[in-house]
């Protein structure tokens, strides 16, 4: 990540106009696939790369009307020159708080898809029902926001929790406000198999990754190899008979991706492909933060995901944010989607940190 947002922001303006010539290139026009994911990431900077462009011309004038101001021989013309700069100011002013609200999140901020994982951590059932519960919040919170999902692979629990459970999500601003929820989670409640009405303490954890576009991370057939196997879990005859589940052993990183989801082999080596992709680009993502992190030493997008980020106590029907130190007392509607006074105090925080870089 650059070590300033004026960093970030040209890093996207010249990705933008980068890929405004590949989209009239003959070899990008010719290749179906790759047309359509150029225009993706394209559609996806639009926004952020027009108005920092309108940023940085409104920063032009300014820089001339103060030579305009200098260089005035009567009083008059100076006072309209310095007129005209306040009014300028203020519009720029106003334009920074909207590239920060695009910006707040790091450079994959405008990212309209975004691989999620959720894993049962410490606390046996109670851990896996509790990851059940994430997962349905989330997807709650996905359906207010227009979002769509998909589940690419799951590993469930006889009482109905979940091992682990990896899905995608995909609409406007996915991945900057979902990518606060990286970390450890931890609950306190009373198990539905506890009888004795005790308040037991289990842990979840959760993992979002961008999903970068194919034209950013290639994979050809012999980077990694493919096992088949017969998926196991609900499905009836058919999905144990078959050999439809695929698991995927990438050679250079060793990262292994499995999905069983679909009944045909097919889909799943499609969907196991996406999550392998994104898997790939977390890790050079993560590998240039550790090379940076002192660039960013705040407590906001870490990518540590063994931190352990909130707490959901259930009899105080509380919620807290380690983080930021933020405690809310309406835990029942958080988990029933009703995410935004969480994301959006995530997100302000992450803008305050940011908000002084703008240029004289």
């Amino acid at each position: 990540m650059s070590s300033t947002i004026r960093d970030t922001l040209e890093e996207k303006l010249a990705r933008f106009l980068q890929l405004e010539r590949d989209m009239s290139d003959p070899e990008v026009l010719g290749d179906g696939a790759r047309m359509s994911a150029t225009a993706r990431e394209h559609g996806g900077l639009a926004k952020i790369a027009t108005k920092y462009r309108e940023f940085k011309r409104l920063t032009d004038e300014i820089k001339g009307c103060k030579e305009m101001a200098a260089a005035a021989e009567d009083i008059e013309e100076r006072e309209m020159a310095e007129a005209e700069i306040e009014t300028l100011r203020s519009k720029r002013e106003a334009l920074w708080e909207e590239l920060l609200s695009l910006t707040v999140g790091g450079e994959d901020s405008h990212r309209t898809r975004c691989v999620m994982e959720i894993r049962a951590g410490t606390g046996g059932d109670e851990a896996a029902l509790f990851a059940r519960d994430l997962f349905e919040m989330y997807r709650r919170y996905a359906e207010k926001r227009g979002w769509k999902t998909e589940i690419m692979d799951a590993s469930a629990t006889e009482m109905g929790g979940f091992k682990e459970l990896t899905l995608t999500l995909e609409g406007e601003g996915v991945f900057r406000d979902l990518q606060y929820e990286s970390g450890g989670h931890r609950v306190q409640r009373v198990p539905e198999t506890e009888t004795q009405g005790r308040v037991h303490t289990s842990a979840a954890t959760v993992a979002v990754m961008p999903e970068p576009e194919d034209v950013e991370v290639e994979l050809k057939s012999d980077d990694y190899r493919v096992d088949k196997f017969g998926a196991s879990g609900p499905g009836g005859q058919h999905v144990n008979k078959t050999e439809s589940a695929i698991r995927l052993t990438h050679h250079e990183t060793g990262i292994v991706v499995q999905c069983q989801d679909e009944k045909s082999q097919h889909k799943n080596l499609a969907k196991a492909l996406r999550v392998l992709k994104a898997r790939i680009y977390e890790k050079k993502r993560e590998e240039e933060a550790a090379k940076q992190a002192q660039a960013r030493k705040g407590l906001i997008g870490s990518g540590d995901r063994s931190q352990r980020i909130r707490t959901y106590n259930f009899p105080q029907n509380r919620l807290t944010d380690h983080r930021i130190n933020l405690t809310i007392y309406k835990l029942d509607q958080i988990m029933t989607g009703d995410m935004d006074s969480v994301t959006d105090a995530l997100i302000e925080y992450d803008r305050d940190q940011l908000r002084g870089d703008m240029i004289d």
